[in-house]
């Protein structure tokens, strides 16, 4: 387990890219804190600069200005503590699904006697363990999704980030994983920033939802939701009020970019 969970601290970011001879903003004046142990989610339209802000939170991309700080220090590349989840999985074919979720381990230079217990509890946390030996091809849309959250659990992270893990999904699908997901969540007890275009997800799963306006990114809203992770939150009027709630600043902000 992850001896404590991150605090990530980030002020004025400003990301960046080239474009031919331009230089085009994706992400501008961005202040923002991940509260430690605490599941945070990012909302806004797409081409925002949200998946822009992950790379850059896992030392992915360099800011072109602004500071990004995680656990008390500048943030680096290949930093241990965190754990990357991407939308289109990231899985190798030529692997099984155990040695897809060992990979990061081995990568660590762990040997078999550390990394087979954590690789077995991962793939039993995710209902995967009779799976092992299967290759992504042979498994679904949402085996191969829980793989790759086995995965960057296995390295039992400080800091996850997560990229609309669960968008390819079916409704039902998805919100057996974003239990799978909060289960482990709380016996890991890492900082997540979660990014997702659903309302509703957000909601649900976030401890506090951050919403960006239309790229460059910049936040516009911020709101504290105490029921997140609730089993019966989604029935609740409060839940039906607070998306209502991002409706309105997301729809807000779109008019204002």
């Amino acid at each position: 387990m992850a001896e404590r969970a991150s605090v990530v601290e980030v002020r004025g970011l400003r990301v960046e890219y080239a474009e031919g001879s331009r230089r085009v903003p994706a992400l501008q004046g961005v202040d923002l804190t991940l509260p430690a142990g605490r599941i945070t989610t990012l909302i806004g339209p797409s081409g925002c600069g949200k998946s822009t802000l992950l790379l850059t939170l896992a030392g992915l991309v360099s800011p072109s200005g602004g500071r990004v700080v995680v656990g008390g220090e500048e943030v680096r590349p290949g930093r241990p503590g965190t754990s990357l989840i991407l939308q289109e999985y990231g899985l190798l074919p030529w692997k099984t699904v155990e040695e897809n979720v060992a990979l990061g381990l081995r990568l660590r230079g762990l040997g078999a006697v550390r990394w087979q217990p954590l690789v077995r509890q991962a793939l039993e946390e995710m209902g995967l363990w009779e799976l092992r030996r299967r290759y992504p091809a042979r498994v679904s849309g949402g085996q191969r999704q829980r793989v790759a959250i086995a995965r960057a659990l296995a390295l039992e992270p400080d800091l996850l980030l997560m990229d609309e893990p669960f968008s390819s999904l079916d409704a039902l699908t998805r919100e057996g994983l974003q239990e799978t997901m909060l289960s482990t969540w709380r016996r890991l007890g890492p900082t997540v920033a979660l990014v997702t275009h659903s309302i509703e997800e957000a909601v649900y799963l976030g401890g506090e939802i951050v919403v960006f306006s239309p790229g460059p990114g910049r936040v516009t809203a911020r709101f504290d939701n105490p029921g997140a992770g609730d089993p019966d939150y989604r029935s609740r009027p409060a839940f039906y009020s607070l998306c209502a709630r991002i409706r309105q600043a997301l729809e807000g902000g779109a008019r204002d970019g």
